[in-house]
């Protein structure tokens, strides 16, 4: 399957755990939002939000990236996409979405011209309605705010989170038709190295990208799992886990928190459980809570790639609109075509 299925999953993966991003504790979950099997818009009160304890002051207008959103921070109860609609994408794939565009836009990934694009739409007032940005993005622009060379402003950083625009770029890549796989991998850990240069992050992007490479030449998900070496990834466990209720493994066994590399396999187990059912994989994530969307990224992104993504996940996804609206001025109108 094609590696634009790849991209669109993890839009899908996103939007999906977006409402119950941060849960961590399940029985508030469900009792906010049931046993929901589609895009949920998100609810104040957030009883797990950290946001009251959270502070961020920006040394100079070239680190407000927060804006009218800032007066939320240090209050108790806020959830942190408090402005998103059902089907609207988190921060992180909002700006996945745009690293798409622009790299086709440029005909090729350059990182230097992304980090400038990155640097201008999140001092756009108004770019985004997400009140939350992680701690890599506050402290990127501390440093760009200090006078650091773009290349420069990056932190080491090992959130799973780290991984959400690599569905993105290598979609872009395949647009492109730059499908060597030594090229693609290059890029995406150059892309990785921009904002989160830590050796888990860059491992995980590295089996990450190797997964995807696997599939893209037919292989199925469990042969791919079971066949390509992946330091710390047990198939012995994903298989003793596929019989277990999907909390006890993410939440008991494994936790539900974003830090690699255990977040990863995390995301493997519901990606081996899953294998052939892109909706159960989706959703069964997002109701795990904890660091679910960027989860999402991974598991919504591999499973697409086997699966396809149902219609009725893209028919409500927001980024779609907008999307198709980019067919229109991209250079190759094919780009897209075969799943819009």
């Amino acid at each position: 399957m094609s590696l634009q299925n790849a991209f669109l999953g993890s839009l899908v993966a996103d939007a999906v755990a977006m409402p119950v991003h941060w849960y961590y504790n399940r029985e508030s979950l469900d009792q906010d939002y049931g046993d929901f099997s589609g895009y949920c818009k998100p609810k104040n009160f957030h009883p797990d939000s950290i946001l009251w304890r959270s502070n961020y002051t920006p040394k100079s207008p070239k680190a407000d990236i927060l804006g009218n959103q800032a007066k939320y921070w240090g209050q108790r109860g806020i959830h942190y996409h408090q402005f998103l609609e059902a089907g609207e994408n988190t921060l992180n794939l909002q700006l996945a979405a745009e690293l798409y565009r622009s790299t086709i836009l440029n005909g090729t990934f350059d990182p230097e011209s992304w980090l400038k694009r990155y640097v201008e739409v999140m001092l756009t007032p108004g770019w985004h309605q997400d009140t939350y940005a992680e701690e890599y993005h506050r402290s990127f622009f501390t440093n760009y705010a200090s006078g650091k060379p773009l290349l420069s402003c990056g932190i080491s950083d090992y959130h799973i989170g780290g991984l959400s625009q690599i569905p993105a770029l290598l979609a872009s890549m395949e647009a492109l038709d730059q499908n060597d796989p030594s090229a693609q991998l290059e890029s995406v850990l150059s892309l990785i190295r921009l904002t989160h240069d830590h050796e888990y992050t860059l491992r995980a992007a590295t089996d990450l990208t190797r997964i995807y490479h696997r599939l893209a030449h037919g292989e199925s998900i469990r042969h791919t799992l079971t066949t390509l070496p992946l330091p710390g990834v047990s198939v012995r466990l994903l298989q003793k886990w596929e019989n277990m209720d999907d909390r006890e493994v993410v939440g008991n066994t494994l936790s539900t928190a974003c830090y690699l590399p255990e977040s990863f396999v995390a995301a493997l187990h519901f990606t081996w459980k899953y294998h052939d059912d892109f909706s159960m994989a989706v959703l069964a994530n997002a109701k795990a809570g904890g660091d679910n969307c960027h989860r999402g990224v991974v598991l919504g992104s591999i499973v697409a790639m086997q699966t396809g993504i149902p219609e009725v996940w893209l028919r409500k996804l927001r980024m779609m609109e907008k999307l198709r609206c980019d067919i229109q001025v991209l250079p190759n109108h094919k780009v897209l075509k075969k799943v819009i």
